[in-house]
């Protein structure tokens, strides 16, 4: 009789374990959510009015298909400095989502943030001025995107406000916001933040609590 419940109460806390193991899994995207759109929560998808390389696409859609084109190379994860600036070597760091993003709707970012360094640099709080890596840094792009691109809610329950394209920027960190969602609406982000992480496009905005920009280029 005392087999018998030393069994099941064996059996109950390698439940709750592996429960908790599968819960763990999830909660941090090691385990792929279910995804959902616009149309699932009658949002309409936004859709710019500028196609800044001109090729036939608007600049939201371009910004979000040239992130899936970047990421679809599987880049991996470490910090370098290029004398290229953009990396050439299939590795990259959280920024370089965003900025290989915007490089294929158009918008090089590397000449863009040196410029606006370079008339704004009390902004910047940067002594020595380095065009190859000062636009990989995210303290840097959140000044660009301040000065330059339309500011949006931080709010992630303001559902319709988080179109894919977007850019988040949270402390020490940057992404860029997908057209997919969770059940609650809530967006999905497409990043890059650790060697460890399984996937590139993740369920991630209602981990976070330093979200401290989101942010429209047009």
């Amino acid at each position: 009789m005392m087999k018998n419940k030393i069994m099941v109460i064996i059996f109950i806390v390698l439940l709750i374990t592996i429960l908790f193991v599968i819960y763990f899994l999830y909660l941090f995207n090691f385990l792929p959510h279910k995804m959902y759109s616009n149309r699932d929560f009658h949002i309409e998808t936004y859709i710019s009015n500028v196609d800044k390389d001109y090729d036939g696409v608007d600049d939201q859609t371009d910004i979000l298909n040239s992130v899936r084109d970047y990421i679809a190379t599987n880049p991996k994860y470490k910090s370098k400095y290029y004398a290229t600036g953009y990396p050439n070597d299939r590795y990259g760091v959280c920024t370089d989502v965003v900025l290989f993003g915007l490089k294929g709707a158009g918008y090089d970012l590397m000449e863009l943030v040196n410029q606006d360094i370079k008339e704004n640099r009390s902004d910047y709080n940067i002594d020595t001025i380095d065009k190859n890596i000062d636009f990989r840094r995210v303290r840097n792009l959140k000044v660009y995107f301040d000065n330059h691109a339309i500011s949006l809610t931080t709010n992630i329950y303001d559902i319709a406000k988080w179109q894919g394209g977007d850019i988040v920027i949270f402390n020490n960190h940057i992404g860029i916001i997908s057209d997919n969602r969770n059940k609650k609406g809530i967006s999905f982000v497409i990043h890059h933040a650790n060697p460890y992480q399984k996937y590139y496009e993740e369920d991630i905005l209602e981990l976070r609590d330093d979200i401290i920009g989101h942010y429209r280029v047009s």
